[in-house]
């Protein structure tokens, strides 16, 4: 298994500067990962950065808690789009899914997926599953299934629990096998990222991709 076609190299940090994002690109091109991942500011930047290779540039939507308003969610995406991006990671109404309110989750998405499948572009929804029940991940499954998106993301790895096993176990025994699920959040060793890609993860989100590929070579 080559590991590094399996991850998203990311740096989401508030703190993110053009440096960061030099040295990402520079070593997702090094050691050819299969995006990165960076914050709306910087997509120009990485697109140009990765120009004519196989690293995608991926971005995130109403990062990292949810609860903007669908129109910021929107001008967002559509801003991401004009920039280059490749893939857009978007993080749901986490509020709505806690106050049962899975009509507002269905209206959000099939708001956003028009204007993203318009220009084929690949989504990736963050449910943060790590802070919802299983009966909740579920429903996530069917709701964003039905909407037709492309991945199904674990977390955003800004809530107290991250990427697990289970979440992803689940999440897998309940879509389509043409919806993908990206883990992410707390992935720091190459052991961690094997288990998850064995549940059926076909991508991983981290920042501490080098020492995982290292860590694989040995």
């Amino acid at each position: 298994m080559q590991i590094a076609s399996y991850i998203d190299h990311t740096v989401l940090k508030p703190t993110t500067t053009i440096t960061d994002i030099e040295k990402l690109c520079a070593e997702a091109l090094q050691y050819k990962f299969a995006a990165v991942c960076v914050p709306p500011l910087f997509v120009k930047k990485a697109v140009a950065l990765v120009k004519d290779s196989e690293v995608k540039v991926a971005t995130v939507i109403g990062f990292p808690f949810g609860y903007s308003a669908v129109e910021a969610k929107v001008a967002e995406l559509v801003l991401a789009i004009i920039d280059g991006a490749d893939e857009l990671d978007i993080v749901i109404n986490i509020s709505a899914i806690k106050n049962n309110d899975w009509q507002f989750l269905a209206n959000e998405i099939n708001t956003m997926m028009p204007i993203i499948k318009n220009k084929n572009k690949v989504v990736k929804i963050i449910i943060e599953s790590g802070i919802l029940t299983d009966d909740e991940i579920i429903r996530c499954c069917t709701v964003y299934a039905a909407a037709g998106v492309d991945f199904m993301k674990t977390s955003t790895g800004y809530a107290e629990k991250g990427a697990s096993v289970h979440a992803v176990e689940l999440m897998r025994s309940h879509l389509d096998k043409n919806i993908q699920i990206k883990a992410s959040g707390g992935i720091k060793s190459y052991t961690f990222a094997k288990q998850l890609i064995d549940a059926g993860a076909t991508r991983i989100g981290c920042s501490s991709s080098i020492q995982i590929v290292n860590e694989a070579a040995q």
